[in-house]
């Protein structure tokens, strides 16, 4: 039997590609490496971005499920401190102004763009944080396995994402011409985004260990 809820499946593919067509720092690093240096190597940028949040996976995967899964008090700390981190972040993106950018770091020699994508997703702690506040929501505890729920839905996230980054690693000097452009573009991005961050924290919020 498949061991995730398959309507819970459907709602993380959904959310997560929504995630992950927003404009954030990783894609603004495919974006800064593909624009200057080439499509070829924005895609290699955004295949080092795949691998570094593959490691989060990992990590998650290891540390928390079995935390998840044998302790009710942990859950619930998991929970309302995924909840809140969530609604921070969906009011962040309703709130920001149309002409806010994200910093971006300037492109990295092309030789070490993978390396260099690796260890800027790796050593982020807000995408530390993301797992740990969007996967847990997902995970069905009374279905058990927990462990390879998060794995997958971890690694079906990386793949939807790494899909997403090499589209626009390819397509990076006409999308980055159209966020320059086209502000309105990105606001309305923002207030989506911001609108399903704070349902998901209300909802993570609300859910119970069973």
């Amino acid at each position: 039997m498949w061991p995730i809820d398959p309507h819970l499946f459907a709602a993380f593919i959904a959310a997560g590609l929504l995630l992950n067509v927003t404009p954030g720092p990783d894609m603004l690093f495919v974006l800064a490496t593909g624009s200057d240096a080439g499509p070829r190597t924005g895609a290699r940028a955004a295949a080092g971005i795949g691998v570094g949040s593959v490691v989060h996976t990992i990590a998650a995967t290891v540390g928390l499920s079995q935390v998840l899964a044998t302790s009710a008090a942990a859950f619930a700390v998991v929970k309302y401190v995924g909840a809140a981190y969530l609604v921070y972040l969906g009011l962040a993106a309703l709130l920001r102004r149309a002409g806010d950018r994200e910093p971006v770091e300037p492109p990295p020699v092309v030789s070490h763009v993978f390396r260099r994508a690796i260890v800027t997703n790796v050593l982020n702690p807000k995408v530390a944080l993301f797992f740990l506040a969007f996967v847990p929501q997902f995970v069905s505890v009374e279905r058990g396995n927990v462990a390879l729920q998060f794995a997958l839905l971890g690694l079906t996230f990386c793949t939807t994402g790494t899909a997403v980054n090499l589209l626009v690693g390819l397509a990076s000097g006409r999308i980055a011409r159209v966020l320059r452009e086209r502000r309105s573009v990105k606001r309305v991005l923002d207030r989506v985004v911001g609108a399903v961050f704070i349902a998901l924290g209300i909802r993570l919020a609300l859910a119970e260990a069973r």
